[in-house]
């Protein structure tokens, strides 16, 4: 087991508090801490304690650190992220693709020579981006399209008639066409219908999340594309699994993420940096379908695991108030203590883990975590 010290990721729509708090460093930070990565992403991998990356100790013994069938299947990567998420204000609306999707947009890209830091680049790495995160704090957000008759119903509330008409002649995916469509001034025009119309009671939950995005972001395509999207709340313990294709955005709330490991991003508002409105609209899935709330099973005492449909990655949450809990699963996987004060042992004898730290675990190790608190623990699907 390899104690690991991991990067912390500064965003303008990150917390002053969230993140050090989990660590026990001093409170307010001096700037906006947003995601605490754990994982061997190339961007931004976990040193290990002892010496060197985590990614470079799995380039120099892949199937040592990942097994056989992993390496086999993903080479010399570790093939999910974890994340500690914390968002004070809202993210951009975005999407992720496929894999078929995300290697042909790479493939695509290179040929062209589109430098990886061009900021005409959408496809940073050939790999798909699912991703599942689990509230640690009430964690609100939008996810997924809405039907048309439900996203007909809010804009009709709102009295937003040619939003409304677009979405009556051409469906969900009509109104996103149209609305990318408008010039500036058209889309202005709409943004100010929408902070007019957006405090009428009729309009509910999305008519204050609209009125808000509004002030933050005006004029941006994201503040009506908001109407159309699903607002979800979850609450700590709950999570949500975040498909190919799924358009999504965190607006608050602290989370632990765990994804494929992949940075391919596709913005659709609520953003400074690029909207490729054409890539938007070819990886996005217009069918509404049910709210992507993700059930877990019982794997023990106190212990929930989410295991969603991909190979990349499962998640589970242990809740421990004294005595040990073995670990499902004896792929590689990282560990996180959230809360409390615990120890893991691997078979090397037991590892001290408080709250903050993390902690890598090679596969065909099986994992007891012992003490009282709360950790998460990322593995293979």
């Amino acid at each position: 087991m390899e104690l690991l010290d991991n990067p912390i990721r500064e965003y303008a729509w990150g917390s002053h508090t969230a993140i050090a708090t989990v660590q026990g460093r001093a409170v307010p930070t001096e700037r906006p801490e947003a995601e605490l990565w754990m994982g061997a992403h190339p961007d931004d991998p976990s040193r290990l304690r002892g010496d060197g990356t985590l990614a470079a100790a799995i380039a120099s013994d892949p199937v040592g650190l990942l097994g056989e069938r992993v390496a086999a299947e993903y080479g010399p990567r570790l093939p999910f992220l974890v994340k500690l998420l914390a968002a004070d204000e809202p993210l951009s609306l975005q999407a992720h693709p496929d894999p078929d999707q995300a290697r042909s947009g790479f493939e695509a890209e290179e040929a062209a020579g589109i430098a990886p830091d061009d900021p005409r680049r959408n496809y940073a790495d050939p790999f798909h981006k699912p991703e599942l995160i689990c509230a640690v704090t009430p964690f609100e957000a939008l996810c997924g399209f809405r039907s048309a008759s439900g996203a007909l119903a809010v804009l009709d509330a709102l009295g937003l008639d040619a939003f409304a008409g677009a979405l009556g002649a051409g469906g969900v995916r009509g109104a996103v066409e149209w609305l990318f469509g408008l010039d500036p001034p058209g889309l202005a025009g709409l943004s100010g219908d929408i902070a007019c119309a957006a405090g009428k009671a009729e309009a509910g939950w999305a008519g204050e999340i609209a009125a808000d995005l509004g002030e933050r972001y005006p004029g941006d395509p994201g503040v009506a594309l908001s109407l159309l999207l699903n607002p979800v709340r979850l609450a700590p313990g709950e999570a949500m699994f975040l498909p190919a294709g799924c358009p999504h955005g965190y607006l608050r709330g602290v989370g632990i993420e765990v994804m494929a490991s992949s940075d391919n991003v596709i913005r659709g508002g609520l953003t400074r940096k690029r909207v490729d409105v054409g890539e938007l609209l070819r990886i996005l899935r217009f069918d509404a379908g049910p709210l992507p709330v993700s059930e877990p099973v019982e794997d023990g005492p106190g212990l929930l695991t989410w295991r969603p449909p991909v190979r990349e990655f499962a998640l589970t949450r242990a809740e421990l108030t004294g005595e040990p809990v073995r670990l499902p699963g004896a792929g590689p996987r990282i560990l996180f203590c959230l809360s409390g004060n615990l120890t893991a042992d691997d078979g090397g004898g037991p590892q001290p883990l408080p709250a903050g730290e993390s902690a890598f675990v090679r596969a065909g190790r099986r994992t007891t975590l012992a003490g009282t608190g709360i950790a998460f623990t990322a593995t293979t699907g």
